[in-house]
């Protein structure tokens, strides 16, 4: 990496939270363990990033819920998550009957994500909607599952829930959860305002995706500053999924401040892979490729 983009991330760094050691006598356990659901026949994609991300981000061990028609392409994306088969529908989706099974592997996560290709479909919201109200573990609700709640409407849910609910939608999607439009990019502060006022009201944790990502708890609000518009391309937000259910499975800091580092780091990524690509070659892959350099600078080791 030039030694101009090292001073840079070298320099970002102040204000957040240090990533701690890793333990000696750490094992897969002590890092937490993810479990991913998402995928559809024809997303089997999504799932993947997000889950080969939470691996690059420390997750000690990773564990991807996808429909049975597509285990075979997820399971051949990455050899480390392990794949869970589940009922689906004739089109590949989930079928509304993987609810339970999915409800009792997610006891066994530290933290879960719910969304990258999930698909649409009336079964599809309701199984959203009701493993929301039942699990009990931190969720990262991204993509389709955005989508699915938006149909059902925040306030189906029970708003605010007793566990960390992370909502990461980009400004259409925030739209649908909303019921009204997102303010302009340029217009920096009625965005920062629309964010706070919907974590507030709604008790929950949001990333609201863009050229400068807003994170927020409700009270209180940072912006992100990494990245660059060659993140603009499919797959980048499943990956910054992964990262945040990544980190916050490790459990070294409080959500809020874990969602800033996830964001910053995501960018750093991507600033690392338009270096090396150009911003117009800049695909998922590449950003999931240039994580450990973003560590690495972040940690001060690159």
């Amino acid at each position: 990496m030039p030694d101009i983009l090292t001073m840079f991330f070298n320099s970002a760094r102040e204000g957040f939270v240090s990533l701690p050691r890793r333990h000696r006598q750490g094992h897969k356990g002590t890092y937490g363990t993810i479990l991913g659901i998402g995928g559809s026949r024809g997303m089997a994609g999504a799932v993947a990033l997000a889950g080969r991300a939470a691996l690059l981000s420390g997750a000690g061990l990773v564990r991807l819920a996808v429909p049975e028609a597509i285990l075979e392409t997820v399971a051949g994306y990455s050899p480390e998550p392990t794949t869970i088969p589940c009922s689906a529908d004739e089109a590949g989706r989930f079928a509304l009957d993987a609810l339970e099974p999915l409800l009792e592997h997610a006891e066994l996560g530290t933290a879960l994500f719910l969304g990258p290709g999930l698909g649409r479909s009336d079964d599809l919201d309701r199984l959203v909607l009701q493993f929301l109200q039942k699990t009990s573990k931190p969720i990262v609700v991204d993509a389709d599952a955005l989508n699915a709640l938006s149909e059902s409407g925040m306030g189906s849910v029970g708003f605010p829930l007793r566990l960390p609910i992370i909502l990461t939608p980009h400004a259409g999607e925030f739209a649908r959860l909303r019921g009204e439009p997102t303010p302009a990019e340029d217009d920096g502060e009625a965005r920062k305002a629309a964010a706070l006022d919907f974590a507030r009201r709604w008790g929950v944790l949001l990333v609201l995706k863009g050229h400068e990502t807003i994170i927020t708890d409700g009270e209180q609000l940072a912006v992100n500053r990494t990245g660059n518009p060659g993140m603009a391309t499919g797959g980048s937000g499943d990956v910054l999924t992964g990262m945040i259910a990544g980190l916050v499975a490790q459990n070294f800091s409080s959500v809020f401040e874990t969602l800033r580092l996830a964001a910053h780091l995501h960018g750093l990524a991507g600033d690392i892979a338009a270096e090396r690509l150009g911003e117009i070659s800049v695909t998922a892959t590449a950003i999931l490729d240039a994580i450990p350099g973003a560590f690495a600078a972040y940690t001060g080791q690159g």
